[in-house]
């Protein structure tokens, strides 16, 4: 569908080659998205060394400080080719050095986002100054979906930083901790958006498994014991085999650890109900009106609460252990038409947004 505006030319910055399904969903939905609404988009294929191999090392040791048992190695290898082939599918411009960027094309606009773009607490990209306009040239700067993360807007940010804030031409985030961030520092009134991922939903579109029975999706690491023992409780009562993806959980009836993007996408549709204590585990679960309850955890709590508060479903995001029987009950039922409701206004808002601000 064609948007508003006319065609552009543009770049988008992000987290492109992180081992991460949220990554990589949301950028491929970002770029995607565009082009559907009639822009010649691709993404801005910077590179480093360090972040590359601090990639590899969290691909292969996800859950540190556990350690991961030397026999998921293989499954993990066969998990980071997947990636890296996903990776070359997509739209890139020609490579470029991250820390001393000189775009090798010319841009009508970047568009900075969506993902962790301004998390200073990152433990690679924190603080890194092309996310916040620089080296990028003289093109029309847009942040789409942009988030500091777990970087609390109590925390505030250097004066530099908030002047390169001050210079792009619109400004937009996912989460409230972030409007809150980038208003204090511009006094601008950043526009709330959608994740890609619910932006542009027919992105990860995918069929559904047949050969699997049905099953409820674990997706995460690092949960209290409470929560998994209610989520198997949960699935037990309904029948439902409990797969875990992306990481090893011991009270999974099957550990997917070797599955790759289009693998996630294909497995979160065909899901009876997703455990999950990852901000995307929660956005594809809302993508597909799935029953999920998120647990929240100190790294990802200001993602999870903002996107749960936004699509008005609070109660689906767990902070301690509750009554008996919530868990049970959130994993038994989808989140409804008012949430689903919410989500389509937030959509229109968001093509709103962008269509002005490329216009």
């Amino acid at each position: 569908m064609m948007g508003m505006a006319g065609k552009q030319r543009i770049g988008v910055l992000t987290f492109h080659r992180c081992i991460n399904y949220g990554s990589y969903w949301q950028a491929r939905a970002l770029v995607e998205g565009l082009r559907e609404r009639g822009h010649d988009a691709e993404l801005l294929d910077h590179r480093n060394d360090r972040v590359t191999s601090a990639e590899w090392r969290c691909a292969f040791q996800p859950t540190l400080p556990e350690r991961t048992p030397r026999a998921d190695f293989p499954l993990y290898a066969a998990k980071t080719r997947r990636f890296l082939q996903a990776f070359n599918q997509l739209p890139e411009s020609a490579p470029f050095p991250l820390d001393a960027p000189a775009l090798p094309q010319t841009y009508d606009a970047v568009v900075v986002g969506s993902d962790e773009v301004w998390n200073l607490s990152h433990p690679w990209y924190g603080g890194k100054e092309i996310f916040y306009g620089h080296g990028l040239g003289s093109a029309r700067l847009v942040s789409y979906a942009a988030s500091f993360g777990n970087y609390s807007c109590h925390w505030g940010i250097s004066d530099e930083l908030a002047g390169r804030l001050k210079r792009f031409d619109q400004l937009s985030v996912r989460d409230e901790n972030s409007y809150w961030l980038v208003q204090g520092a511009t006094r601008r009134d950043p526009a709330m958006v959608l994740d890609p991922v619910l932006q542009w939903p027919d992105v990860s579109a995918a069929e559904l498994p047949s050969d699997r029975q049905p099953y409820a999706l674990l997706y995460g690491h690092g949960f209290p014991d409470w929560y998994l023992q209610a989520v198997r409780v949960a699935a037990d009562k309904r029948a439902l085999r409990l797969i875990s993806i992306g990481y090893r959980t011991a009270i999974a009836d099957e550990q997917l650890l070797d599955a790759g993007p289009l693998e996630f996408a294909q497995v979160m549709a065909g899901a009876s109900a997703v455990a999950t204590n990852f901000f995307h585990g929660s956005v594809f679960a809302l993508r597909h009106s799935k029953p999920f309850a998120a647990v929240s955890t100190p790294y990802r709590h200001n993602k999870l609460r903002d996107l749960t508060t936004a699509t008005g479903c609070e109660e689906r995001l767990i902070l301690e252990e509750p009554a008996e029987g919530l868990i049970v009950d959130l994993l038994s039922r989808p989140p409804g038409e008012a949430v689903e409701a919410r989500i389509a206004e937030l959509r229109r808002q968001s093509h709103a947004f962008l269509d002005g601000a490329l216009g």
